[in-house]
């Protein structure tokens, strides 16, 4: 469904330094500096594909969905997104995609979305009928039949993303470009958003690209992680493999009924957090059984858990390493 070659994006930017005569200066002669959002990466998604798309700040995570999505013409490389090149911005591509942005709205701020449904009808020309059909589909996911028909304006912000999901969806595109589909909304309206994702996916086999910065959109969506830093490809593979090879440990969170002190949990595994009620220890993997079963002999355990280590630690030792690997190359 979407193949990337060599992609590369350069940007002319021009510097100056601060002050009146540089600037005067730069109206006559400026300087110019190459920087690379993008430097060169390679993958492939299959139709259907739930793909993180991970970096830090500036490592070119939205300047490629912006390529994919045909607003950004690549400086090299080759794109394909279901046989079409995107700069090209044929009628029958531009039909099967969707870029969201959590930061940007296509809603008009003084209409309801239900007028904002009806535009983008007529913008992808969608038969009525089969417009009808498709909103009260989504309209009863995203259970937003009583927000649709009231000004933007007064929507919460929850409300007008479920809605600006629904807008995005009417044409019933083939690939969703989902750049921070969740920033801003609490906790369970993160879930709600994760869930009708997950649902449309499934039911109408969109592949989707996701970038987050909430590593638990990623984990509850994305089998598969694309990562890249500075415009280069760190990572593409499963993500329990990535969480696997990056941290090869377990935490081990024991709930205790007294507090324990601290010079008896180092023997077993390092210590992550200790207080009266809870025990946090960090153990390599082929461990685990043996500092559980020394645990329960030993220590006030009213319960336990093993987890895989934070994602959000794993992504950034993951980004150290890569920037290491890479100060030593230079």
């Amino acid at each position: 469904m979407i193949s990337v070659r060599g992609l590369k994006k350069h940007y002319r930017v021009h510097k100056r330094p601060p002050g009146l005569k540089a600037a005067l200066k730069s109206l006559f002669k400026r300087e110019y500096t190459t920087v690379p959002a993008v430097d060169g990466i390679d993958f492939e998604i299959k139709p259907g594909e739930r793909v993180g798309f991970l970096g830090p700040n500036g490592a070119g995570k939205t300047t490629t969905l912006k390529v994919l999505a045909g607003l950004l013409y690549p400086s090299e490389g080759e794109v394909r997104v279901d046989g079409h090149v995107p700069q090209k911005r044929d009628v029958e591509f531009l039909k099967k995609i969707m870029l969201v942005m959590g930061q940007k709205q296509q809603l008009l701020w003084d209409l309801p979305p239900a007028d904002t449904f009806e535009l983008n009808r007529a913008i992808y020309d969608v038969p009525k009928d089969e417009m009808k059909k498709r909103v009260d589909s989504l309209i009863e996911l995203l259970q937003i039949g009583d927000v649709v028909n009231k000004p933007t304006r007064q929507l919460s912000l929850g409300e007008r993303m479920k809605c600006e999901l629904a807008a995005a969806l009417v044409h019933g595109p083939k690939v969703l470009f989902l750049d921070e589909p969740t920033i801003g909304l609490d906790v369970s309206m993160q879930v709600v958003m994760r869930d009708f994702i997950r649902t449309y996916n499934q039911q109408f086999g969109a592949t989707l690209i996701l970038t987050s910065h909430y590593m638990d959109d990623v984990a509850a969506l994305c089998p598969r992680v694309i990562v890249i830093d500075k415009g280069r490809l760190s990572y593409d593979g499963g993500l329990a493999e990535l969480v696997q090879r990056v941290r090869p440990e377990k935490r081990v969170a024991f709930r205790l009924s007294a507090p324990v002190p601290l010079a008896q949990l180092e023997p077993l595994g390092k210590v992550v957090k200790n207080d009266a009620a809870e025990a946090v220890l960090q153990v390599p993997m082929d461990q685990v059984n043996a500092v559980v079963g020394k645990a329960l002999a030993s220590l006030p355990v009213k319960d336990l858990t093993v987890e895989n280590p934070p994602l959000e630690e794993v992504m950034s030792e993951l980004f150290s390493r890569s920037r290491a690997a890479e100060g030593k190359a230079a």
